[in-house]
């Protein structure tokens, strides 16, 4: 049975939560008391332990990894936790991976960034012989070669920074039932310059990789909307600003295009914090 990770959900990275179990629970718990179906974890561990201290903390919340690095986290070790939480917790539980990036990738390892698609139809393998259910994976996919590849071997897609013309792109390359759950930046500010600056803070680290800037360029941006942190233009594209219609409307292009699922990231000008009076805010704005 496929993860129900409904229709939108929220997205922050491992490091903007706290260490603390208990802290952790609770705010899962005000998460589902939100009302929102599914936390995806940015940068998550191949430990499991924030998944896990989610998942024992409530009921109905699933959780997604949104990604746990093929080259950084060991297939072994990964299987082994999901085991005793999809066990704990059957059907809450979507584990995503992705090649990541070649400077990140080196730098951590200390191994040659060579043929990464082969690397992780490897690690895949490796995932089916432990018993890891392929309804239970999914794939950072941005290009068409991965996009395929998730259809194929997994549960569906999970592609970050992209606009809703790439969502309608990858649907149609991705057929019409599979899984695709894409990541939305939000910025609760109707000034542009305020917003734009939230922005851009973001993406700057973003436009220097170039598994990203090789898909904005498919995507018609050019050298002049990649420099010195974005283009009004690009920065408008990747991240929706303004009020909750505003937001609501970015989410529903996504849908509109072929999403299954958006996976908001609420921006603040507190970046190490969880944006959990945003979460509040886009709460509110789905449930009027």
């Amino acid at each position: 049975m496929v993860v129900e990770v409904g229709r939108i959900g929220l997205w922050a990275a491992q490091r903007q939560w706290p260490t603390d179990v208990r802290a952790r629970r609770d705010i899962a718990v005000d998460v589902a008391a939100l009302g929102f179906p599914t936390v995806w974890i940015g940068a998550a561990g191949g430990d499991l332990e924030l998944p896990a201290a989610i998942l024992d903390g409530t009921e109905g919340l699933a959780v997604g990894t949104s990604i746990l690095n093929i080259w950084t986290e060991k297939a072994d070790i990964v299987a082994d936790h999901y085991a005793m939480l999809a066990k704990a917790h059957p059907d809450r539980l979507l584990l995503g991976f992705g090649v990541g990036h070649r400077e990140p990738v080196e730098a951590a390892t200390g191994r040659p960034w060579e043929k990464p698609v082969e690397v992780l139809l490897d690690y895949l393998d490796t995932l089916d012989e432990l018993g890891v259910p392929r309804e239970d994976q999914a794939l950072a996919a941005l290009g068409p070669r991965v996009l395929g590849i998730a259809a194929e071997r997994t549960a569906g897609a999970l592609p970050y920074l992209v606009t809703p013309e790439y969502t309608r792109q990858a649907r149609r390359i991705l057929g019409p039932d599979v899984l695709l759950a894409i990541e939305q930046k939000v910025v609760f500010a109707t000034d542009a310059g305020s917003a734009r600056a939230i922005a851009r803070s973001n993406l700057g680290p973003y436009l220097g990789l170039p598994n990203y800037v090789r898909n904005l360029r498919r995507l018609g941006f050019t050298d002049a909307d990649l420099a010195n942190g974005g283009s009004d233009r690009l920065v408008d594209e990747l991240v929706a600003w303004g009020d909750e219609k505003a937001i609501l409307t970015r989410i529903g292009a996504h849908h509109g295009a072929g999403a299954d699922h958006v996976a908001v990231q609420v921006l603040t000008d507190t970046p190490g914090e969880l944006p959990r009076a945003g979460w509040a805010r886009l709460a509110a704005a789905i449930g009027g």
